[in-house]
């Protein structure tokens, strides 16, 4: 007797754009061995999704448009955290078009199984999808190599905190404007600067800003 074909994975997709989300159905249908079973525009919905529908993975978009935190990143990252730890049999696959050093650790830290690139091969979001359902870790070449980075040079991501100092920093925020909008005190900004001086190893607000933008840990615009 042959052996009886699994069943599909069953995946939930979480993007805000309505053309993406067609594009990854129509992409994933069409695979043998998946099954989508709902998808979404914004992080709360999923949530909600992932813990009625119980999927065996959701493909999740960073940047959404129902994000409020500096740098529109909050919605995904903590949709992905309360996905994982309010959904455990569900893991969370990142399926964005940003693949910075800064946005692949982020993601891995808030309980991401894989991490995609848009523009990558089809295969590769198949892989990762496989490897993320069966306990693995599905990696897109790109985000393997950043993480490889980031264990041999463990200083060079900031924390989100910090990310958020120098963003305001490169706008032009002095330390009492930047403690002001964190709701913290000028002390503790001037704590941060101090470790992410140490971190990305400059001198000064101008060359902090330059190295995090050439390390990719900050995108200005």
């Amino acid at each position: 007797m042959s052996t009886p074909a699994p069943p599909p994975l069953r995946v939930l997709i979480v993007d805000d754009h309505v053309v993406v989300r067609a594009g990854l159905r129509a992409l994933l249908t069409g695979e043998p061995g998946f099954d989508v079973i709902g998808e979404t525009g914004d992080g709360e919905t999923a949530v909600r999704l992932a813990a009625r529908l119980s999927p065996d993975v959701v493909l999740m978009d960073l940047r959404l448009t129902d994000d409020t935190a500096p740098g529109d990143r909050a919605g995904g990252l903590d949709a992905t955290r309360r996905i994982t730890a309010e959904a455990p049999g569900t893991h969370v696959v990142v399926l964005t078009s940003s693949g910075t050093q800064a946005d692949v650790v982020r993601a891995m830290s808030a309980g991401a199984r894989g991490y995609v690139l848009k523009a990558g091969p089809p295969e590769e979001l198949f892989r990762a999808v496989r490897a993320a359902a069966a306990g693995g870790m599905g990696l897109a070449p790109e985000a393997a190599g950043h993480l490889a980075g980031r264990l041999t040079d463990p200083g060079a991501v900031l924390s989100d905190r910090e990310i958020e100092v120098v963003r305001l920093l490169a706008r032009g925020h002095s330390n009492r404007s930047i403690a002001a909008a964190l709701h913290l005190t000028e002390a503790t900004i001037k704590t941060h600067l101090v470790r992410v001086y140490r971190k990305l190893g400059t001198e000064n607000r101008a060359g902090t800003v330059s190295e995090a933008v050439r390390r990719g840990l900050l995108e200005l615009g």
